[in-house]
């Protein structure tokens, strides 16, 4: 009875801490347009906590992904947008990323990548198997020699830790996939206690077709959703399997793609599924104690999808 009594204390304990955060967060992040507002300049992590970052960084991808003193980066965004993450890091106290992840090598995800892996202490820098013959590209290649990093290519399976997230790779499951760039995507799967949180890139539906296929596990109660939340990814299988009660998606406001797509949006709503927009809520971010997850915004009522410009 008596180990009972504490345990129920633990979990209230834990339920008051993921509250304060929450308020914290509120406060700290305020929901806003431009990045540079939001940063707020204090960060919240504390080793009991799994922080997840979603930059709004505008049409691209950069997720900061943090527990305790250990912290992963997930692209950083066009070319343009090194600077800016970098500012973000650097207003979080991080001089030290464990992991730097270039999910494939489209410069709307590597951009800014460069800029991360001169300015800072990067443990692993992983991309895929995978190049493109573009100077974006070749700058994030340089970056990485001109400080003796060697490139890892992580294949579906291999298992990381951060702290104490476990990481496990999800994808690519496969070597070759023609000359489709997306579907090369490195992704991950976070999992902090009871929680989970799923990342796949731009990964479109043949390797989501194999992510499915491959038996590994994508539960997650946040995903990411792919590529921006474009038709070509995100299909009805994949997110049956991911099964997630929050979806983020990075856009940008107004970009030219007409993401997020509208089949996309109607099938998560369709599903259930709470979204997050970066589009027109700003940075995101996700605050897991283990066993609930907080964010610092509520979730969009947004389900307009994007329209090309000119259309």
């Amino acid at each position: 009875m008596a180990r009972g009594r504490r345990g129920k204390g633990k979990n209230q304990a834990k339920r008051f801490l993921l509250a304060v955060i929450a308020l914290v967060l509120a406060a700290v992040y305020p929901v806003q347009e431009q990045l540079t507002k939001e940063t707020g300049g204090t960060a919240v992590s504390d080793g009991s906590t799994l922080e997840v970052h979603y930059l709004d960084i505008g049409q691209g991808d950069c997720t900061l992904i943090r527990q305790g003193d250990h912290a992963m980066l997930i692209d950083a965004g066009n070319n343009s947008k090194g600077t800016t993450v970098q500012a973000y890091l650097e207003n979080q106290g991080i001089d030290h990323l464990d992991y730097v992840i270039g999910t494939h090598p489209d410069a709307d995800h590597i951009g800014g990548l460069d800029v991360i892996i001169y300015k800072f202490d990067c443990g692993k820098v992983m991309m895929p198997d995978y190049s493109k013959d573009t100077q974006t590209y070749d700058d994030v290649i340089q970056a990485a020699k001109s400080k003796d990093y060697q490139i890892a290519h992580p294949k579906a399976g291999e298992e990381y830790t951060l702290g104490e997230a476990e990481v496990t790779v999800v994808c690519p499951v496969k070597d070759n996939y023609g000359s489709n760039a997306n579907d090369y995507s490195i992704g991950v799967r976070v999992q902090f206690g009871e929680n989970s949180f799923l990342f796949t890139g731009d990964a479109e539906e043949h390797s989501e077709e194999d992510m499915v296929s491959s038996g590994e596990s994508l539960k997650a109660d946040v995903y990411k959703a792919a590529h921006h939340g474009s038709r070509t990814a995100n299909t009805e299988d994949f997110l049956k399997a991911v099964d997630p009660q929050y979806v983020v998606i990075s856009c940008g406001e107004g970009n030219t793609y007409g993401h997020p797509h509208a089949e996309v949006l109607n099938r998560l709503r369709e599903m259930g599924i709470q979204i997050f927009r970066t589009d027109d809520q700003g940075t995101i971010v996700a605050v897991s104690d283990g066993q609930t997850i907080a964010f610092n915004a509520s979730p969009s009522d947004n389900w307009t999808p994007g329209e090309p410009k000119g259309k």
